[in-house]
């Protein structure tokens, strides 16, 4: 008797919320990459979702060393370390955190509604504007608020330049950001990066690959 055809395994979804100014998310995203590279059985399909550090945050942003201080009462000597940290997994994992690059931190509104734009297109389109975006930040130093850093990561992921310039002088896709953001914290999302498997299995941080492939092997086997 012949047997029956396989049914093809679904992809898992996984969430990645996240925000543009946040360091281990850079770190969760390469992570988690490396990861998917060991399981070359395991299909994929990867959405970024919105979560903003600081939604109050004004335009001009705040000096990094005073916001730190004041929102977590981290030391000068404390946070050198645990930047020292972030820059040397960064390395591991190919992406530059340069040092001195990242003074000030800002408000993320508008490169979310970038991204949820990006994640319409389909394809890798969101990953490599988020990628875009992080490397913007943490490498180069620019400003993730400023409409025309935004534009110009747009278009260096295929995006069309004028489209994004125009969206970013609207309010478009405001709602659906807050939606989403307000949506994900209501889970119980409150720190980032989290990251969520087939909508039910939850990630936190920024974890070694190893990690993942563990995580992600078991969940595919077992689903």
């Amino acid at each position: 008797m012949n047997s029956l055809p396989k049914t093809p395994a679904k992809p898992l979804r996984i969430d990645f919320i996240s925000d543009v100014s946040c360091p281990w998310c850079a770190i969760g995203i390469k992570s988690l990459e490396q990861a998917l590279l060991r399981l070359p059985d395991v299909e994929a399909e990867l959405h970024f979702q919105p979560f903003e550090l600081n939604p109050q945050m004004a335009a001009e942003g705040e000096e990094i060393n005073a916001h730190l201080a004041r929102k977590y009462g981290a030391a000068p000597a404390q946070l050198e370390q645990t930047r020292e940290a972030i820059r040397q997994r960064g390395a591991e994992l190919g992406f530059s955190f340069t040092k001195g690059a990242r003074d000030r931190i800002y408000n993320t509104f508008d490169a979310h509604r970038l991204l949820h734009w990006a994640g319409l297109q389909g394809g890798s389109t969101q990953r490599d504007l988020k990628l875009a975006l992080l490397t913007a930040y943490f490498s180069d130093g620019q400003n993730p608020s400023s409409h025309e850093v935004l534009r110009r990561a747009a278009e260096s992921v295929g995006l069309d330049g004028e489209a994004a310039a125009q969206l970013l002088a609207s309010d478009q896709f405001s709602v659906e950001v807050r939606q989403a953001e307000a949506e994900w914290q209501a889970a119980g999302i409150n720190s980032v990066p989290a990251i969520v498997i087939n909508q039910r299995h939850l990630i936190q941080g920024g974890q070694p690959p190893e990690v993942f492939v563990q995580a992600l092997r078991q969940i595919a086997t077992a689903e």
